[in-house]
């Protein structure tokens, strides 16, 4: 993967002032910290308001750590486009299923360090269940998944536990999605984890 605006170390202590500064005045707290691991696929959840992406690149900021992130490809349009990827950003394109996963996979293997965030609702409105796309790419890479959280009530963003999948999708994601029961989006009920 390209480098982001995330590794320019001229632009990092500038990045981490601004996001401090951000959180502080707006009352929110930061929690957990990154793994020292070069490559893992990171959750980003619950997604339920457009406000989610603006505390997710906060805490990458204050967190320091150049995630890439992938979001429906509707949202890179001019004039964002050029931003939007110098900040990690990846263009999805939903109506190719299956697809996504053997490239974010080969990604993967291709890369020395690679932090690839998700939201696994896979969109802000209404679901049943999350989608298992990331699930997938972390097994077929051989990464782990780390749970990054949200949390509207308390005022909180952060980075929870890391979390190795064993092959078993079913117990598995009822395992993760038990971590997320706690914590309550901009719209709770918008998501049925």
């Amino acid at each position: 993967m390209k480098p982001t605006l995330l590794n320019n170390r001229l632009l990092e202590p500038i990045f981490y002032w601004f996001a401090s500064a951000s959180l502080y005045i707006l009352g929110w707290k930061t929690s957990g910290k990154i793994p020292d691991m070069k490559k893992f696929v990171l959750i980003a959840a619950p997604h339920s308001s457009n406000w989610d992406f603006v505390f997710f690149l906060l805490i990458i900021f204050k967190l320091k750590f150049p995630v890439h992130w992938m979001a429906k490809n509707t949202m890179f349009r001019w004039p964002f486009h050029g931003l939007l990827k110098r900040l990690g950003g990846i263009p999805v394109d939903r109506s190719e299923k299956g697809h996504m996963v053997q490239t974010m996979t080969n990604a993967f293997e291709k890369s020395e360090e690679l932090i690839l965030t998700i939201a696994p609702s896979g969109t802000r409105g209404k679901t049943m269940k999350w989608k298992t796309g990331f699930y997938h790419i972390a097994c077929q890479a051989n990464v782990p998944i780390v749970l990054g959280f949200i949390d509207y009530q308390q005022k909180k963003v952060g980075i929870g536990p890391v979390f190795f999948p064993s092959g078993d999708v079913n117990a598995d994601m009822t395992s993760i999605r038990s971590f997320y029961v706690d914590f309550s989006g901009k719209y709770p009920g918008t998501h049925t984890n």
